[in-house]
């Protein structure tokens, strides 16, 4: 079967969310439907603008309560529906996720994946972090900080030995996040502590059959995809996919497809709704599922994007925390966005506008970002440069 890349676009943009009415007052049911719909929300460091899990509901419910989230994530045991571990990078996933994922957790246990420091935890210092877990047990949840006293190192890589120990903990599933603190730092404790007992006595899958299962949801959530598409949305390896992929497919639960302009053979989920037109704008997240992986994202929509945090201010195109801007099923503009808590505003210190953007594209850009600024507590919306992309 072909298809024509504008098809595979409304394909995927109706398997990610888009496209449909948002709701006067996003409620909790909402936000369920899409965390089942996504399967994750990933974690990032970076609050220029808002953290990055809070985006992506933004993005396709409108002006949500983030409360609703935050409870759900890190509220009391008995309303959690949600767990952070490392899925498609840090992320929040739902409860029925963490069966599927105890195979990459033995792994850790066994020092067979992480970086050099941490599968150290599992061999010759492994002392040293049972001396964490101790502490833990003994004492409840603690941060990194409450080990050193009351102080931690300053830096996102300038970890502490017994942060490189906690995070070893937390990649085997001994510990996890029982809230969030502060400057959003991890509060650990016990995962049987935290986590619902009902999750706690879930069976734990073969290894191949939680696999599988990520794989189809990975296929829902993408609705056209490549293998490494599939494979890359929990992060699996060829060796962790591939047999899954194969084993669907013979299933027929996914349709081989050939994609115009695609050098690569994809797979659709048979369930995925293929919709004549896909109608709605929205600004997206670095870290926007539908965009997170930016070869696919240059197939899907012909646009390259590229963060640029970490680039010298001089040598950057498009700005520091760039949000690309959805019109309904074409990426048209770039927007370089800061909440600026102080004045009150939320500026978009430039938007670039992509070449063959509509008219109406600055005025429809305009509604999404007074509704952000209205969601984030924001007074005003400051607009900078207006340019239009080489």
């Amino acid at each position: 079967m072909s298809i024509s890349r504008d098809d595979a676009r409304r394909i995927v943009l109706a398997a990610q969310g888009f496209g449909r009415s948002r709701p006067a007052q996003p409620a909790s049911r909402q936000l369920r439907g899409l965390v089942d719909r996504l399967h994750l929300f990933q974690i990032d460091s970076v609050n220029v603008l808002t953290r990055a899990h809070y985006l992506p509901a933004f993005s396709r419910l409108g002006s949500y309560d983030r409360a609703l989230l935050e409870d759900e994530a890190w509220g009391p045991r008995r309303q959690r529906r949600l767990f952070e571990y490392w899925a498609h990078e840090a992320s929040l996933l739902p409860l029925d996720l963490h069966p599927l994922l105890r195979w990459r957790m033995a792994q850790a246990e066994h020092g067979e994946i992480g970086y050099q420091a941490l599968r150290r935890f599992a061999t010759e210092r492994r002392a040293e972090a049972d001396a964490v877990l101790e502490r833990i047990t003994a004492e409840g949840p603690l941060t990194a900080a409450d080990f050193e006293n009351g102080s931690s190192r300053s830096g996102w890589w300038e970890w502490s030995h017994v942060k490189h120990a906690l995070e070893w903990l937390f990649w085997s599933g001994r510990i996890t996040t029982a809230t969030r603190r502060g400057s959003f730092a991890r509060v650990y404790d016990l995962t049987e502590r935290v986590l619902p007992p009902a999750v706690m006595a879930l069976p734990t899958p073969s290894d191949a059959a939680a696999q599988r299962a990520l794989i189809e949801r990975s296929a829902r959530a993408l609705g056209v995809a490549t293998a490494s598409d599939l494979r890359d949305y929990f992060r699996l390896k060829p060796a962790e996919g591939d047999h899954a992929i194969a084993d669907l497919a013979e299933e027929g639960v996914l349709v081989p497809v050939r994609v115009a302009g695609w050098s690569q053979k994809a797979w659709r989920h048979r369930d995925a709704a293929a919709p004549r037109r896909v109608r709605g704008a929205a600004l997206l997240a670095p870290f926007d599922p539908l965009i997170w992986e930016r070869a696919r994202t240059e197939r899907l929509f012909g646009f390259r994007y590229r963060i640029e945090i970490y680039v010298p201010q001089d040598r950057r195109r498009h700005g520091y925390y760039v949000l690309p801007f959805l019109l309904d099923e074409v990426l048209v503009a770039r927007v370089d966005l800061k909440a600026d808590r102080q004045a009150e505003a939320l500026r978009a210190h430039r938007i670039t506008l992509e070449p063959g953007a509509p008219p109406d594209t600055l005025e429809r850009l305009r509604i999404e970002l007074d509704r952000m600024a209205a969601w984030l507590g924001l007074e005003a919306v400051r607009v900078g440069a207006v340019v239009q992309s080489d």
